[in-house]
């Protein structure tokens, strides 16, 4: 096979989020986005990238992933890009859990879609619909190499002393309870370039990356390998995030189900939709949190200085866990376009060699660039994350060996 390009897909519940790149200089070819997947109302908007034409878009009925992949191939033959295109090297899958088994990008089969399934306890929300886009993926081109990228691989370098929590080592072993991480994928990307902004290699800088989006994580990334991760066994541990807690006491939890007689499931709720940002003041989104507080309001300061506080807490935590620090990268939707929450998280920081330049923070852009003032002993960045790239990049190295 001497195809170059790969199709990344990002198969959610009931929507499916795809990026086609050619992987020898041709960029991105086309982008898109199905969503409302099983609604009589479901819609397709896709953007044919390599011609620069106007964005398409639709609405009707698609009934499944199938129907959706289908309606995504036929957008794609329209621009001459279809699914059964000789150029089409490989399939890069987005999988959010790959427990301790799945360390690197791996060419799917039969055993792979199995110890995917076999991690469905631990990822409920997300590993059945990735499972459902490789398998419609694999139908529609069965002699297609199939590649999954683990959102948790990048976090698997983790020493065990930031891996595990500190219950019954039987207990934990038995039901696979340990922090594994997630963003990985975005990690490893604003990780690696971040030091290609500061003019090094991965392995000669310590970074600090926060992925902060309406999901929110940071790393502690020690010469391009995670050493400590904010997320666990789960995606709710860790950074106040748009609808969920972050860290609690567990004690909360018993503590809702004894006195407030609050069943599980409805504490799932509560700690994963209906806390952090959303929870605090009704609002997940920081543009109009940031509103809201321009304008007084006390519930909207509250939620942001509680956004903030978690988020100086994990920075100082991972500059003692690396020792020296060379940059801080904000990266996600806030990270990348909340100059207000980039200067809050480092202000007051001088003495650990962190801090902002009001004039160059203000500044939005798509480019990676610096923030700090000239001369700072430790950098602080912005840099747009692009996992699409980075599953594409993966993928192709897979398979390229053998396909190429």
């Amino acid at each position: 096979m001497t195809g170059t390009r790969v199709l990344v897909l990002n198969s959610g519940s009931s929507s499916v989020k795809y990026q086609l790149l050619d992987m020898q200089g041709g960029g991105r070819l086309a982008s898109g986005l199905v969503e409302r997947i099983g609604e009589q109302s479901a819609r397709l908007k896709h953007t044919p990238l390599a011609t620069g034409g106007a964005a398409r878009e639709w609405t009707g009925p698609i009934a499944d992933h199938d129907a959706a992949l289908k309606a995504v191939a036929e957008e794609l033959a329209k621009d001459g890009l279809g699914l059964d295109s000789p150029e089409l090297a490989a399939i890069g899958h987005r999988v959010v859990h790959g427990g301790q088994t799945f360390t690197e990008p791996t060419v799917i089969d039969a055993a792979v879609l199995a110890e995917i399934e076999r991690l469905i306890p631990v990822a409920p929300l997300h590993n059945p619909a990735n499972l459902t886009g490789i398998r419609t993926a694999t139908a529609l081109r069965p002699d297609l190499p199939q590649v999954a990228v683990f959102d948790t691989a990048f976090h698997t370098t983790m020493p065990e002393a930031a891996a595990r929590y500190a219950i019954d080592v039987e207990t934990a072993d038995a039901h696979r309870v340990r922090r594994y991480g997630f963003h990985g994928t975005s990690h490893a990307y604003v990780s690696r370039a971040t030091a290609g902004l500061l003019g090094k290699t991965p392995e000669e800088v310590n970074v600090i990356v926060l992925h902060l989006g309406n999901g929110a994580s940071a790393s502690a990334v020690e010469r391009g390998r995670c050493v400590d991760t904010s997320m666990g066994l789960t995606p709710l541990e860790g950074l106040v995030m748009g609808t969920r807690s972050g860290d609690v006491d567990p004690a909360v939890i018993f503590h809702l189900a004894r006195v407030g007689g609050m069943s599980i499931d409805e504490i799932d709720t509560l700690l994963n939709k209906k806390s952090g940002l959303i929870g605090l003041c009704g609002d997940n989104d920081m543009r109009e949190i940031q509103r809201r507080l321009d304008e007084g309001d006390a519930r909207a300061k509250l939620a942001f200085d509680i956004y903030i506080h978690r988020l100086k807490k994990y920075i100082g935590a991972y500059y003692a866990v690396l020792g020296t620090v060379d940059a801080v990268a904000f990266t996600a939707g806030v990270g990348e376009n909340a100059a207000p929450v980039r200067a809050a998280a480092v202000a007051g920081l001088d003495s650990l060699g962190l801090a902002v330049d009001g004039a160059l923070n203000a500044v939005r852009g798509d480019e990676p660039r610096l923030i700090s003032p000239a001369g700072a002993r430790v950098a602080v960045a912005v840099v747009p994350t692009d996992e699409e790239l980075e599953i594409a990049t993966q993928t192709y190295a897979l398979v390229r060996p053998t396909h190429g």
